[in-house]
């Protein structure tokens, strides 16, 4: 069975595997995580969806790196 994206707890440490979905519970992990200014856009969205074996920790890394000056 694959992993529930609208019901399982996450975590930094949660594997984004190929079943990979923007739902709510991960939006508000992100939101949790990133800060009110959290928003998915393509290319973000394109680079969780790589291939590229990566947690939601680093996810959210990616995220504020992408993010820090504000833009």
């Amino acid at each position: 069975m694959s992993f529930n994206w609208h019901s399982e707890p996450l975590t930094r440490d949660t594997s984004v595997c190929k079943h990979y979905r923007n739902t709510q519970n991960v939006r508000r992990f992100m939101l949790e995580h990133c800060g009110a200014k959290f928003k998915f856009d393509r290319g973000f969205m394109a680079w969780i969806g790589n291939g590229v074996p990566k947690t939601l920790g680093e996810v959210v890394d990616e995220w504020l790196q992408r993010n820090r000056d504000g833009h």
